[in-house]
């Protein structure tokens, strides 16, 4: 990569952007990314999985550094697996979450040591969690797990339900846990009639995650560029110095992007050409 060119960092999101509709990785981006590497740029994943989802895709793509996981509440470094920072949910606020969904009663995940347990409620909904990890438990009562309860702290929680459920839920923990954790509600596209609910800790997000592989590789969130397809990649548009939104992603994402990509999760070749652009770099085979 020459000397002068601006951007040293590749920050990549996985579902809708790396991954096909499958969750296999699209092979042309495959080979842009192994290509950018080679020619120096840094290369990271920052993904809403945990790192147990996303340690397949880091080892397709010959990431070795630090990778953001639950969307930054993780970072873990590719290499040898071993955790530089998590940002988890505990004492008073992972309570909070916990008393606030036993009360509304939602189907509940917890997403904690790079694991999701469930319960009986969350059997109908494990076509949804799963391409968050492929370590998923059956538990008697996921809110009377002792992950709850742990000094690591629970990564992330995912409630499935009704409207009313959710809503019930963001509700009740955003006035008793107030800034201590973050909360967002969603319509499930997969699953007609059905929202989802993920609460964290306050303070992680793909933008923190970003930032954290920034200074790791010595660059600043300027030097960065990053590729995403959804709402929660709108965190690290906002730090990168360059950022490209999918096809497919919904308008208030291509809205905070600096570039909208033609290429979609089925067709790929989204990173392709954001590298291409961004660093004027082909893999071998590209025309």
């Amino acid at each position: 990569m020459p000397k002068s060119h601006r951007y040293k960092v590749i920050a990549v999101d996985l579902d809708g952007t790396l991954l096909d509709v499958r969750g296999a990785p699209h092979e042309r981006d495959v080979r842009a990314l192994r290509a950018a590497a080679r020619a120096g740029v840094h290369v990271s994943i920052l993904t809403g999985r945990l790192y147990s989802g996303t340690r397949a895709s880091a080892e397709a793509i010959g990431v070795s550094g630090p990778v953001g996981c639950a969307d930054g509440s993780h970072l873990v470094r590719a290499s040898d697996h071993a955790t530089l920072l998590h940002n988890g949910l505990r004492g008073d606020f992972a309570r909070a979450v916990r008393d606030a969904l036993a009360r509304t009663g939602p189907a509940t995940f917890i997403f904690a040591q790079d694991a999701i347990v469930h319960d009986e409620m969350g059997e109908n909904f494990l076509g949804y969690v799963r391409t968050w990890s492929s370590d998923v438990r059956k538990t008697e009562s996921t809110v009377a797990h002792d992950w709850w309860t742990s000094e690591q702290g629970v990564t992330a929680v995912v409630a499935v339900g009704t409207a009313n459920q959710i809503h019930g839920a963001h509700d009740e923990i955003t006035r008793t846990a107030g800034a201590g954790a973050q909360v967002a509600t969603f319509p499930i596209r997969r699953l007609p009639d059905a929202w989802g609910m993920i609460a964290r800790a306050a303070g992680g997000t793909k933008g923190s995650a970003l930032a954290f592989v920034a200074e790791h590789y010595g660059c600043t969130p300027e030097e960065t560029v990053c590729v995403g397809d959804w709402l929660n990649d709108v965190s690290m548009f906002a730090v990168a110095g360059r950022s490209y939104a999918m096809g497919q992603a919904p308008d208030d994402v291509k809205r905070a992007a600096s570039v909208v990509l033609d290429e979609t999760a089925h067709s790929g070749g989204g990173i392709a050409r954001a590298i291409e652009d961004a660093f004027g770099i082909r893999a071998e085979g590209e025309g």
